[in-house]
């Protein structure tokens, strides 16, 4: 194990930080750097081929492996790239030219993995739903004959929805087509349980519910998967992200590439917060403070932009803004104030805000921050006071509101 030989910002370093002001990022993404990611990341630099590099690759797979609640014999490894190239190597690994595969599009990064697979030569099928609209399970299990993957995004990050992953999952089984999950604004903050479900494939980006810095991206890979990718015909086309050079290094520690140690120092920290704290503990702060966020603001006119609750993802709070507020105006005045939010993607843009809530983006201070800020600039009074009374209500009863 790393020795703990950090144990405070070098002077310089100090200085430097104090040189820039706190700034209040409420973004889906990137997150807030959890503050054991930023220790770790300023250990001293080791090899890739370091022994105490590998023993901690070690834990980073175990850890994994409960965050994604794989079988004990599953495959975990960090890609060196962000969330997208978990995204595209799954199809480069798991798709062949002429392949059949059912992507599910409901937003911008569904209709991403739709261009990856078609990229790799797959024959795609969509099945869609209208923007703010969860996929329905139904829709999947009615194209499923002669499939051999179905791609689907866990959160839409785009628009705010949460598809039924589970249920999904549960109409594929004995269908033989393996199942490909973007997890990108879900796995860390939520309960994942890919073994459970029948998930084959999973990724995420480091720097999203785990607090991470940028630059990893989180994959698990099933025993089936695997069995998939070594009866290929043809070489995965991806020489960087192909399984089994990854499998070298992750688990025979042969050289494969250059992995990013110092992020993987911080990731390994993130990671083991994340876990500490419990999924089920950050699953039910993130849905209170949800909660509180809309409480405070919804008698300004602001509306979920997901009609159904049970569709509403709650990493991502997707709100319609107020008839007349002005979007990037008051978003420009905000950033002025070193606070970021996120509007909307495409065809939203303009229409909706879509607020972070993952890892330490999901704490009431940010927000309380958020709201002081929009308290002045829109002349109102009471939402901070508001956002509090709710949070408290809901941390005191333990009742979430389902409406």
């Amino acid at each position: 194990m790393l020795r703990d030989d950090f144990l405070g910002l070098p002077d310089d370093l100090t200085t430097l930080l104090s040189d820039h002001p706190p700034h209040v990022l409420l973004t889906p993404g990137p997150t807030p750097i959890h503050p054991d990611a930023t220790r770790a990341f300023l250990r001293p630099m080791l090899g890739h081929m370091d022994r105490e590099v590998f023993a901690l690759n070690r834990e980073i797979q175990a850890d994994l492996r409960s965050m994604y609640g794989t079988a004990p014999e599953a495959f975990t490894a960090l890609l060196a790239g962000t969330g997208s190239l978990g995204m595209e190597a799954g199809f480069a690994n798991l798709v062949e030219p002429g392949d059949e595969v059912l992507v599910c599009a409901n937003g911008s990064f569904g209709r991403r993995m739709a261009e990856m697979a078609a990229r790799y030569g797959a024959r795609v099928r969509l099945v869609t739903a209208p923007l703010g609209e969860a996929i329905d399970p139904q829709d999947v299990a009615a194209h499923l004959e002669g499939v051999q993957m179905v791609a689907v995004v866990h959160g839409e990050t785009s628009t705010g929805v949460l598809n039924p992953v589970p249920e999904i999952a549960e109409l594929m089984r004995g269908s033989g087509a393996l199942l490909t999950v973007d997890a990108v604004t879900t796995a860390g903050m939520e309960p994942f349980q890919a073994e459970a479900w029948g998930i084959d494939y999973a990724y995420t980006g480091a720097q999203k519910c785990l607090s991470a810095p940028p630059g990893l991206a989180p994959v698990a890979v099933s025993e089936r998967a695997f069995t998939r990718f070594s009866a290929r015909r043809t070489p995965n086309p991806s020489w960087y992200t192909d399984l089994s050079g990854l499998r070298d290094y992750w688990t025979d520690h042969n050289y494969h590439h250059t992995v990013p140690v110092n992020l993987h120092f911080a990731f390994h920290a993130a990671l083991r917060a994340a876990l500490h704290e419990g999924l089920e503990a950050r699953a039910l702060r993130v849905r209170q403070m949800g909660q509180a966020i809309f409480a405070a603001l919804a008698p300004l006119g602001f509306s979920h932009y997901v009609r159904r609750p049970q569709d509403r993802l709650p990493t991502v709070l997707a709100l319609r803004l107020p008839e007349g507020l002005n979007d990037a105006g008051i978003r420009g005045q905000l950033r002025d104030r070193n606070i970021s939010v996120t509007g909307g993607l495409g065809p939203t843009a303009g229409l909706i805000w879509r607020l972070g809530l993952m890892g330490e983006a999901a704490r009431p201070e940010p927000y309380r921050a958020l709201l002081r800020a929009l308290e002045d600039l829109l002349g109102e009074r009471g939402i901070v006071s508001r956002f509090d009374e709710a949070l408290d209500a809901v941390q005191q009863t333990g009742h979430l509101v389902h409406g």
